[in-house]
């Protein structure tokens, strides 16, 4: 059954975690959907959560549900803020989309220590610096 379904693969959508602000004490962080397509995408489903190991013990954050009806062409949304702490977690972001009546889906996972500076990009569209996974 499963063979039966059509493989829509996930084109020019990103999931982005960038720096919002810094100053002496904290750093605030974001994560972003970006449509880098020509058309905009509908229903958009995402879950996320963080899992793994630290300090010798398995960890696992809540799982946290978001929908947008409609993300525009070359734009971007805020999915959520997110904890340095969990920077050395995976972090996972499940993205189900509809582009008419058809579903897409794809899970992107910010592997540990992924989120650091020296893996910087200025992001496109949202114009900050972060780390970004395609």
């Amino acid at each position: 059954m499963i063979k039966d379904l059509p493989e829509n693969n996930v084109q020019d959508i990103a999931i982005a975690v960038a720096l919002e602000k810094e100053n002496a004490e904290h750093k605030t962080w974001y994560v972003y959907l970006i449509n880098l397509k020509k058309e905009p995408i509908e229903t958009v489903l995402i879950t996320s959560k963080g899992y793994g190991e630290k300090d010798g013990e398995l960890v696992k954050t809540s799982t946290l549900r978001h929908m947008f009806p409609m993300v525009d062409a070359g734009s971007f949304k805020i999915i959520e803020p997110i904890a340095e702490e969990t920077f050395g977690l995976n972090n996972e972001y499940w993205l189900s989309y509809y582009i008419g009546t058809q579903i897409f889906d794809k899970k992107f996972i910010f592997l540990p220590e992924s989120i650091v500076e020296g893996n910087f990009i200025k992001l496109p569209v949202v114009n900050k610096p972060g780390v970004m996974i395609k």
